[in-house]
């Protein structure tokens, strides 16, 4: 018999949770794809979130290990459908999303290092944001081609002026940390040294308060804020365009320059 000892295997864990003074606490942990939201972390995460809430943990913090530069490069662009919406009802994505905006208490992003694509979706689901000065926040659809759904674009809308949003949408040009304070994307802007006792403290304030009061105001804004009346005409005007888009060789051409490391070169076609 050999001594020698098998192999571990791979760890899949690429969220970790702790609880603190009754704040859970959720960190993106996989360096080696800078925190890509693939399916396997964004179904970690919504374990985590229904873990917390079964330990009626008043309060989450979402956040990235401390060293790291990326706080998340967007959705994994390896998962996204090409044959059918990749950014429909079901997609992993929006489930976490819909998981943080259902959440029974605040979820507080706490922000180090870049935010891209789907991820600035994710940090703007949460309730409110904290950041250091190495913060950046992008939204890069038109980097790919990918058409962006109704559901994401409502979460801007309630968070953001419409020229804003069309300023971050048209020229997929990261926010700097100062912007966004004064874009008033975040909440509060602190030193990078200072970020998790800050934040900690922040969410100390909240977990003593009425839990059924907030969260009872967290869902009304929810609701003010996401449930549009919109026609079966427009929804199925909003469907066809976005259709056009996600079936065109713009969008073919955007992911295979993104694998391929190159500019795209968009044809609108």
């Amino acid at each position: 018999m050999s001594g020698t000892a098998p192999a571990a295997a791979p760890s899949t864990e690429l969220v970790h949770t702790e609880t603190v003074d009754g704040i859970g606490i959720l960190t993106l942990s996989d360096p080696h794809k800078r925190n890509a939201l693939s399916s396997t972390m964004l179904q970690q995460m919504r374990d985590a979130l229904a873990s917390f809430a079964a330990a009626k943990l008043r309060v989450v913090i979402v956040t990235d290990d401390p060293d790291a530069r990326v706080f998340s490069a967007g959705h994994n662009i390896a998962e996204l459908s090409t044959t059918s919406d990749p950014l429909g009802y079901a997609e992993p994505l929006e489930l976490t999303l819909r998981a943080v905006r259902a959440y029974p208490g605040p979820v507080i992003a706490m922000i180090h290092g870049t935010v891209w694509g789907g991820a600035f979706d994710l940090v703007c689901s949460c309730d409110m944001i904290i950041a250091d000065e190495t913060a950046t926040f992008a939204i890069t659809p038109a980097n790919l081609g990918l058409p962006y759904n109704t559901a994401g674009l409502l979460h801007f809308l309630s968070r953001l002026p419409l020229n804003l949003i069309k300023e971050m949408f048209f020229t997929a040009t990261p926010v700097v940390a100062q912007q966004a304070l004064d874009w008033h994307i975040i909440n509060h802007l602190v030193p990078a040294a200072q970020l998790r006792d800050f934040t900690l403290d922040f969410a100390r304030k909240i977990v003593p308060k009425a839990p059924m009061s907030i969260a009872v105001v967290k869902e009304q804004l929810r609701v003010l804020t996401d449930e549009h009346a919109v026609s079966s005409e427009a929804a199925e005007r909003i469907a066809s365009l976005r259709a056009a888009v996600w079936t065109s060789q713009d969008m073919k051409e955007g992911i295979a320059a993104f694998f391929e490391k190159r500019k795209p070169n968009f044809q609108g076609q």
